[in-house]
């Protein structure tokens, strides 16, 4: 138990600085690639802080533990916009463009609802996971397209902001700090992960309640500290992109590689109360990012204190149902 400890407090600190070093290095590729921050998010961002979600998917699907890897991925999605949108917003507010409300949002909310309707007679197949994946591989390709199209078109203005950046910072620096901050982002996530299931498992909790709760926030601490040094940075768009990337990957690529690998066989209440939870939140985010557009405001402190009494209420509904 003491070393469960030791391995969650190291790695929150690990953590936090890993997460400055991952935002650096995509700071400058995005400079010297002349690319949209939001395509970064979405991409690299995305992909990166989505990793301890799909290395625990894999194992759990290995290991015979499909509800692990169901509740991994939905819980780390639900934590993903209410509790960390919810503290970034809080922290540091978000600025929202047109084309997170006209088509990144949208498309995030249309992804969910295909989850539920897979669930729908309780079980994601080998073909599921198929559709999934390839889902997956269709919506990344269309973010890249359309993404690189909105880049040529800034691309004077940035060169006018950005210039002195690029000419300081190699593109070599900048894959380097990527390549070492994600690395580091994972492994610090998975020594915390470690430390609190062995804290839960002693405390007699079920593995369901792991995996959607200890599992899912604990990998969720990457995109935490990615959203918030982003946000604090002034890379809103890569914040917000870390997130709606990240739940992309979670519900297409993670829950997809583990059906791929074994069938899953879900419990009722994985759909009834956590993936309706899932799109009762994605529809909350689309509402509240429609709002704070139209108003010209930011995605700031009233919307981020909504979505974390969201988490609160998820959770204590998480608590009664079992009885904890």
């Amino acid at each position: 138990m003491g070393l469960a400890v030791i391995a969650v407090l190291i790695g929150l600190t690990i953590l936090v600085w890993s997460a400055d070093v991952f935002i650096e290095g995509a700071t400058t590729l995005t400079n010297h690639l002349r690319v949209p921050n939001f395509l970064v998010g979405v991409v690299i961002l995305g992909l990166g802080t989505s990793a301890p979600e799909m290395v625990v998917s894999v194992l759990a699907a290995l290991q015979g533990s499909p509800e692990l890897a169901l509740g991994n991925a939905y819980g780390s999605n639900i934590m993903n916009i209410a509790l960390v949108l919810g503290i970034t917003a809080l922290i540091s507010p978000i600025i929202i463009h047109s084309s997170i409300v006209k088509r990144d949002l949208p498309l995030l909310l249309v992804i969910t609802i295909l989850a539920a309707w897979q669930l729908r007679d309780g079980q994601l197949s080998q073909t599921d996971g198929v559709l999934l994946l390839l889902g997956l591989l269709a919506v990344l390709t269309f973010q890249i397209i359309v993404g690189l199209r909105e880049g040529k078109s800034t691309t004077e203005n940035r060169d006018n902001i950005d210039n002195s950046k690029a000419e300081t910072a190699g593109l070599s620096r900048g894959l380097a700090s990527l390549v070492i901050g994600m690395s580091i982002l994972v492994l610090s996530s998975r020594a915390i992960v470690w430390g609190a299931v062995e804290l839960a498992t002693y405390w007699g909790l079920s593995e369901l309640i792991i995996g959607l709760t200890i599992v899912a926030v604990g990998t969720s601490l990457p995109e935490l500290v990615a959203s918030l040094s982003a946000a604090r940075k002034g890379e809103h768009d890569m914040a917000l992109g870390n997130i709606i990337g990240s739940n992309t990957f979670n519900t297409l690529g993670v829950v997809g590689l583990a059906a791929l690998i074994a069938p899953i066989q879900a419990d009722p209440i994985i759909l009834s109360r956590d993936v309706l939870a899932m799109g009762l939140l994605t529809t909350l985010l689309v509402v509240l990012s429609v709002l704070a557009f139209i108003s010209k405001r930011q995605l700031g402190h009233i919307s981020g204190s909504i979505l974390l009494l969201f988490f609160i209420g998820y959770t204590v509904l998480l608590a009664k149902t079992f009885n904890l």
